[in-house]
């Protein structure tokens, strides 16, 4: 192996060896206790060390990287306090997620890591919006984001690429080409001869190292971020490596070839690396006696500390109270200049005061920049707040998604416009997999509101007229909203920008141009998880939201005879499930509109939570009335017949007379 090329100090070649024997060391002893059931998993990164700590070493400690599970290196180079990753490990309170999450799906501000979640492919977006916030913020500042070669057949690793080149964003992708995908060889998984090429198609620099060379790690690596730190772009790096043991412990190393691991074994980093210093007179055996005994004598120190510590004790108030960030309103009350303007407006109005508010908030989406978005809420906000703030993104929902939690993590705001609400499918993965379990995993916040234009009734079909908020009330850790008035629609918007969490904003688009009412001038909030009681009645209750509390308003103004309360739930999660069971309670029969096709919505879970809590109090069953159980049709006739407004009537009657 080469080391002779690649011009570094004497002390710097010294601390690169030390930063390889402790995590070596360190995967000694936990394989060990892995073996006595004293850990649970262990996902080995022996025979890759010298990626992890050449790449770490040449970044800042107030740089941020994303690692891996097999990246320990990354970890005890940031100098992270052993105890704290063996309490990890162990599912002990002081690791960094408490006992919630394992191995080394976690993060810490402290030391600029932000974990990985197993789906892999999210954090490089992630990565892409912690790299925008330092271009936005002026800071010269890399962003490194690890991941494997199985990784790159993932769409997150194509979208994310695309969009730090599209953006020259200062990112650093590493990729550990370690022969394997778990135990499906790249010739499996991808067809061109080298990870690095597919930078080409994204006009991206990208180059091939030997990974198991600390030297050319480090010597290189430091070069790239010194310049990209000048002059911004992303950089793709292939790193050639290999792993000595299996995907995880499980599963061994029986599908490799004995003869490539007996090559691979003879590129061992930390073996060459040391003899290589001893030829030079930088090593001898009594130091490295004294380097073993040393980081030893750490291991077992904070192994004592970690065995030392009380097992969690289950908590069930401190669990629900961590789902989402404590949040306090500090409510901004409406004054009293009005002016009478559409939903549309109301929710542009609401975006506009905000950015003005917020001079961190970025709104991303597709064709929100100059075009205004397709309904023309973000028209004229180029002109107001730049192209930096306001920013037109590929089609790639999920790693705006992942961008969006990227901006958050690294102190700013972000909207992204979900350009129709059903194509929030394509960013499904990181919804509700990491902006709804970040905060709870390892208490980092998700700043993040999602626009989600909505709803049937203007014939688009069956990809552009989904109410799809049951997919996001299911998801512990997201917030949903879903304003049928303007008024409305511009406070809680203004609130869920302020909100740290993660926020599904649904604006239904039949209601877009459709309703008008007056709404205040100035910026207001509205707090969340308040329903609004829109009629007072004792003879029944209506619980609707969004299209679906006008239809019942119509219906209303028809039968003059009947008593309702009329509740307009605004927001879904929050449930204001006090107003819902005050007004059954009162009068003792209950119907539940939803746009939504009937099984698994909303209305079926508020039909329990109604029996369980007010059963005595009925006078007669509960009726949900939805959409039909297909998908939205195209044609009107057809469409009028699937949505539940064609139904509603008679089945309000029906309950009455019941």
């Amino acid at each position: 192996m080469n080391y002779t090329d690649f011009k570094v100090t004497k002390d710097v070649k010294l601390t690169l060896y030390k930063s390889m024997l402790k995590p070596r060391m360190v995967e000694e002893k936990m394989l060990i206790l892995l073996r006595q059931g004293k850990i649970s998993k262990w996902f080995s990164g022996i025979g890759q060390e010298a990626i992890s700590i050449g790449v770490t070493s040449a970044l800042k400690n107030d740089e941020y990287i994303l690692p891996m599970h097999r990246n320990l290196g990354v970890f005890t180079t940031r100098e992270i306090p052993l105890y704290r990753l063996f309490a990890q490990w162990q599912g002990k309170a002081s690791g960094f997620t408490q006992g919630r999450d394992r191995s080394f799906h976690f993060g810490s501000q402290d030391f600029k890591i932000v974990g990985m979640i197993s789906h892999l492919g999210p954090q490089l977006g992630v990565a892409d919006g912690i790299a925008l916030a330092h271009k936005l913020k002026n800071e010269k500042k890399v962003t490194a984001v690890f991941t494997g070669e199985g990784a790159t057949s993932e769409g997150d690793f194509h979208e994310a690429l695309n969009v730090a080149a599209v953006w020259d964003l200062p990112v650093l992708f590493c990729v550990e080409n370690n022969g394997y995908g778990l135990s499906t060889p790249t010739n499996e998984q991808f067809k061109c001869n080298d990870i690095a090429d597919k930078g080409i198609g994204y006009g991206m620099e990208s180059h091939i190292i030997d990974g198991n060379n600390i030297l050319e790690v480090y010597f290189k690596v430091s070069h790239l971020v010194r310049d990209m730190r000048i002059n911004p772009r992303p950089v793709l790096l292939e790193f050639k490596t290999f792993r000595m043991r299996g995907h995880e412990e499980a599963s061994g190393t029986k599908y490799v070839p004995q003869a490539l691991l007996d090559t691979w074994a003879e590129k061992d980093p930390l073996e060459n690396f040391t003899k290589y210093l001893l030829d030079e007179n930088l090593l001898t055996q009594k130091s490295i006696a004294k380097y073993k005994a040393d980081i030893q004598g750490e291991i077992d120190e904070h192994l004592r500390i970690a065995f030392s510590e009380d097992h969690i004790v289950p908590n069930e108030t401190k669990e629900l109270n961590d789902v989402y960030q404590k949040f306090d309103l500090k409510e901004v009350r409406p004054s009293k200049f009005v002016t009478n303007i559409r939903l549309v407006d109301a929710i542009s109005e609401g975006l506009r005061q905000s950015m003005l508010k917020f001079k961190n908030l970025v709104i991303m989406g597709q064709d929100v920049a100059e075009y205004g978005g397709v309904f023309k809420i973000t028209e004229g906000f180029i002109s107001d707040f730049g192209k930096e703030r306001v920013r037109n993104t590929p089609i790639c929902e999920s790693a705006i998604v992942s961008t969006s939690m990227g901006l958050s993590i690294n102190g700013m705001k972000a909207v992204m416009e979900m350009q129709f609400a059903d194509f929030a499918s394509s960013g499904f993965n990181p919804i509700v997999n990491y902006l709804a379990k970040n905060y709870y995993r390892w208490g980092e916040k998700a700043d993040v509101v999602i626009r989600m234009p909505c709803g049937g009734g203007v014939a688009a079909g069956p990809f552009h007229s989904q109410t799809n908020e049951a997919w996001f009330t299911k998801t512990p850790g997201l917030k949903v909203v879903y304003p049928a008035f303007p008024y409305d629609a511009k406070g809680l918007l203004a609130t869920s920008i302020e909100d740290p969490n993660p926020v599904m904003f649904f604006e239904h688009k039949g209601l877009y141009r459709s309703i008008y009412q007056e709404v205040p001038v100035d910026y207001y909030t509205l707090p969340l998880g308040e329903a609004s009681l829109l009629r007072q009645g004792d003879q029944i209750t209506i619980i609707t939201y969004g299209a679906g509390v006008h239809w019942a308003l119509e219906v209303l103004d028809k039968h003059a005879d009947i008593r309702a309360d009329l509740l307009d739930l605004r927001t879904l999660q929050p449930l204001d499930t006090r107003a819902i069971f005050d007004s059954v309670i009162r009068t003792g029969k209950v119907i539940i509109l939803q746009e939504d096709s009937l099984f698994g919505g909303i209305a079926s879970d508020i039909s329990a939570m109604v029996t369980e809590n007010c059963f005595e109090y009925l006078d007669g069953p509960i009726k949900r009335v939805a959409s039909l159980e297909t998908p939205i049709p195209f044609n009107a006739k057809l469409e009028e017949q699937y949505l539940a407004k064609s139904r509603f009537e008679n089945e309000l009657l029906e309950l009455i007379a019941y």
